[in-house]
């Protein structure tokens, strides 16, 4: 059975991860419910709960298959507790779709902002 995925960093289209995505579906553009942000981990982001956010972050939801889905886990280190996968609330029109994204376990100290939208 498929999964549904919110990308919003470094495996997005035109992102340099987004190979891992091959034969995968893209089912279009999306955004959070407002009331998260994106943070610099170092060469990638990571998406966390911002109490005085209104905007929401920007990415992608894809129809991703259990194969990959393994593969993708390995990849977000979910087995060694660095992402794990939770539900995220998205805005119309996945407003009341189960769609999980990657979420760091942890930020570290005092991370820095970046904003709605990941750019490589």
């Amino acid at each position: 059975m498929s999964s549904l995925l919110f990308f919003y960093g470094t495996l997005k289209r035109g992102c340099s991860n987004h190979r891992l995505l091959a034969g995968q579906t893209c089912l279009g553009p999306a955004r959070t419910q407002p009331g998260f942000r994106l943070y610099d981990l170092g060469g990638y982001p990571g998406i966390a709960a911002c109490a005085g956010d209104r905007i929401g972050v920007a990415g992608e939801v894809w129809k991703i298959e259990p194969a990959t889905l393994v593969a993708l886990d390995e990849f977000e280190g979910v087995r060694h507790g660095l992402y794990r996968r939770e539900v995220l609330p998205l805005q119309a029109p996945f407003a009341d779709v189960y769609v999980e994204a990657y979420v760091p376990a942890s930020l570290p100290p005092e991370p820095r902002e970046i904003g709605e939208v990941w750019v490589e």
